[in-house]
């Protein structure tokens, strides 16, 4: 069981780093410092597009309209923030 807990918490791992790469990446592409006409930049942009909508489509269904701002990335990362806070605080659980 331990091992199930140590895969959950590589899991939520994976998913805070997706999500910060996505912000991260979005920044850089709004102020032009990356451009999505390069290959790579563009396919790691495509990536994570696709791992992360489905995750973002149901937290804005939630979330009021904010003019512009979109905090379903803030939302999404305070999840797995909570997530591994409950699971850390239940660990013995797998034991």
């Amino acid at each position: 069981m331990t091992s199930l807990f140590q895969i959950l918490m590589l899991l939520l791992s994976v998913a805070k780093f997706f999500i910060l790469a996505h912000v991260i990446m979005s920044w850089l592409i709004s102020f032009q410092v990356l451009n999505l006409r390069q290959q790579f930049v563009a396919q790691v942009w495509y990536m994570l597009n696709r791992v992360l909508e489905p995750l973002y489509s149901r937290i804005r269904r939630i979330l009021p309209p904010m003019s512009g701002i979109d905090l379903a990335p803030l939302v999404a990362l305070l999840g797995v923030f909570a997530l591994q806070i409950i699971l850390r605080n239940n660990a013995m659980m797998f034991y």
